[in-house]
């Protein structure tokens, strides 16, 4: 048996403190009427990366029916807009609106306030450096670090 508490792993450490953030993004962003994934599909929409409704859910790594229905919302509030794609009729792509990308700088913002009280023991060199790693190990996964 080895000698290595699980507390000290950076897997548990991750873990618990991403399930706290993600708790706290949660609620800052129900004031608004959105969740997580709402954000993360605005963020999508924002790089350009997919715009098919397909091609989101494969990016997100969710079914496409949840993609159906974030986007349902973020139309309700104006953050999207649903267009046909003109090569291919049967396909359906999302386009972020003026109001979408307010609604983003809210998430950002909050997600900023967040961060602040993440570090807000940690010197700005500690706050950087944590950035910079995350960063790394983000983009080695393929998810967004910019």
């Amino acid at each position: 048996m080895n000698d290595v508490k699980l507390t000290s792993t950076l897997a548990f450490r991750l873990g618990t403190l991403g399930a706290v953030m993600t708790e706290r993004f949660s609620a800052r962003l129900a004031a608004h009427g959105l969740k997580p994934k709402h954000a993360g599909l605005l963020v999508v929409l924002e790089s350009g990366t997919a715009t098919s409704q397909l091609d989101i859910a494969k990016l997100m790594n969710v079914a496409p029916s949840l993609v159906v229905s974030l986007a349902d919302r973020l139309e309700e509030l104006g953050a999207v807009r649903r267009e046909r794609d003109p090569v291919d009729r049967r396909r359906q792509t999302l386009a972020l609106t003026r109001e979408g990308r307010e609604l983003l700088a809210t998430c950002a913002a909050a997600a900023a306030e967040l961060d602040a009280e993440l570090t807000d023991e940690l010197g700005p060199g500690e706050t950087e450096a944590l950035r910079s790693v995350l960063g790394t190990l983000a983009r080695r996964h393929g998810l967004p670090a910019d």
